[in-house]
């Protein structure tokens, strides 16, 4: 379950460069550059000077910024929409029994604070980890053999929540800051925290489902997207791509390396196929504690930091064939493309090792 960026930043004092967002804004807009006319009689104009051209070099970040804009032009010329998400009946929430653990934040409608602390642990919270995350892959893998034409996301919330209670475990964003269910469904324009109801799937859609477990005191965390029926080709490479994006994202991991380095390979293989990375939702350490630091940025950046050993955190970037801006529905939850266009996340949760990283949420 992804944390918004603004949350993270209130919650983790950074330098003056990037502490606010206008100022996080001006890293990516470069000024424009000036060029001189084709045709320049330089005896005309300067008749006893020397012509001096001066160059600018263009930072990775400002190139990213105008593949970005040639990007948003370029696709939304290219892909047919289809009509846009509506709101379905929102069922109320689920019971949990009471012999099963809760978070700490159950019962209480407030969102918590996302933790300053890193989420390290031994080798018993390592055994607990993978637990968690073991179960969690299997429910999202359960879920993703529910999806097809005519099945409702409610009922997918339904299914996913009676597998988990099942297990003994809780589902997490249940309750999590208000969250109404126990699972979170984002259907084609809804880059993520769609809650489920009662619109039907329909053929060509897809679907991100994404499954948190509350097991033993541990949390473990993963999503993916998911083809409903006959989908387009270009909503099928969209797809693709955006697991390739996390898959690259994870190789870059082990004891030692920068976390701006998980940015960096997302945005790189994004860009070949001219897709955004949303810059708004950023991955998160998980573990006792559902959203802590360190904060992962999917998107090109400077953030300083490194991955230590026995660490656990998800990478889940959120790719778009459009806009990456988003906007919100009244629930506070929902949150869509500004333009409509779609959009794709995958998510794993990962554990740092001396030589690399391990995907606890493998299936």
């Amino acid at each position: 379950m992804a944390v918004v960026d603004s949350v993270a930043r209130s919650a983790s004092p950074r330098p003056s460069s990037s502490s606010s967002p206008s100022s996080k804004s001006s890293l990516f807009a470069g000024s424009p550059l000036a060029f001189l006319p084709a045709r320049v009689s330089v005896k005309q104009t300067c008749p006893n000077r020397r012509l001096v051209i001066v160059s600018k070099k263009i930072s990775g970040l400002e190139e990213a910024m105008r593949i970005r804009r040639e990007r948003e032009l370029q696709s939304t010329k290219k892909f047919k929409r289809r009509p846009p998400l509506r709101r379905g009946r929102v069922s109320p929430p689920l019971p949990v029994p009471d012999h099963i653990p809760k978070p700490p934040y159950f019962g209480s409608p407030l969102l918590p604070e996302l933790a300053s602390e890193y989420q390290i642990h031994d080798s018993d919270g390592i055994a607990h980890m993978r637990a968690a995350c073991e179960l969690a892959a299997r429910v999202l893998d359960y879920a993703g053999k529910l999806v097809k034409p005519s099945v409702t996301t409610d009922e997918i919330d339904k299914a996913v929540h009676q597998m988990i209670i099942e297990a003994g475990a809780y589902p997490s964003p249940l309750g999590y800051g208000g969250f109404p269910k126990s699972v979170c469904t984002s259907v084609n324009e809804c880059m993520c925290h769609g809650i489920p109801d009662s619109r039907q799937l329909q053929d060509g859609d897809i679907i991100n489902i994404d499954v948190t477990v509350y097991l033993n005191g541990y949390h473990g965390d993963t999503s993916k997207t998911f083809l409903c029926g006959n989908v387009s080709d270009a909503l099928k490479n969209l797809v693709k791509v955006t697991e390739e994006c996390m898959e690259r994202g994870i190789a870059v991991c082990k004891d030692g390396a920068s976390f701006k380095k998980i940015g960096k390979r997302i945005s790189e293989h994004a860009e070949k196929y001219g897709y955004g990375v949303v810059e708004r939702f950023v991955g998160h350490g998980v573990g006792t504690i559902f959203h802590s630091q360190p904060i992962i940025y999917h998107h090109r950046n400077e953030e300083p930091g490194t991955m230590v050993e026995g660490q656990t955190f998800t990478i889940e970037p959120i790719l778009s064939l459009g806009s990456i801006e988003c906007r919100t529905w009244p629930d506070n939850w929902t949150t869509l493309t500004a333009d409509g266009g779609p959009a794709a996340q995958f998510e794993h949760t990962i554990l740092i090792t001396r030589t690399g990283a391990e995907i606890l949420t493998q299936c």
